[in-house]
């Protein structure tokens, strides 16, 4: 798991609405995992396994509206340099905020296929739910981020 972190990570960013919130979300996942360690470990694919949980956490997250405190940047001051990566980071925050508008089933499905790169079917398997429906949520996303003015023809 320790090696997966990053990318679970990544993804959980992808499933929420702020960085806090998927290190949330993560942590609380990897509390679970920790927990349920013989079932996930006894799994065809542990890894899989794991992504799921983060899907079905995500979508408890989502429904409950949960929200955390955060600390605000004058509390963040000084604390470390942090290196100019403002470029990256400017655009992975409006990708990250245009992913929130969306419903949940359709960021969900566009994380798994544009972050972890997950076929339809994968996802189809990850998410529980029919090949057609991947297509058809994945395609309403987009459409809707198209209509929003959030996503050109280039980038997708």
């Amino acid at each position: 798991m320790r090696d997966n972190s990053p990318r679970l990570l990544s993804m959980a960013r992808g499933l929420t609405r702020s960085n806090a919130d998927a290190e949330d979300l993560l942590q609380d996942v990897l509390a679970k995992v920790l927990l349920k360690w013989d079932t996930v470990s006894a799994a065809l694919n542990p890894q899989a396994y794991v992504k799921q949980m983060l899907v079905n956490a995500a979508t408890s997250f989502w429904r409950r509206g949960f929200h955390r405190e955060s600390l605000s940047d004058s509390a963040l001051i000084g604390e470390r340099p942090v290196p100019d990566e403002s470029g990256v980071l400017a655009e992975r925050d409006s990708l990250l905020a245009a992913l929130g508008r969306l419903k949940p089933k359709h960021r969900a499905v566009l994380v798994l296929r544009y972050y972890e790169g997950l076929n339809d079917h994968e996802i189809a398997a990850t998410l529980g739910m029919a090949h057609a429906s991947v297509r058809s949520n994945a395609a309403r996303g987009l459409a809707e981020l198209r209509k929003a003015g959030l996503l050109n023809e280039a980038r997708v």
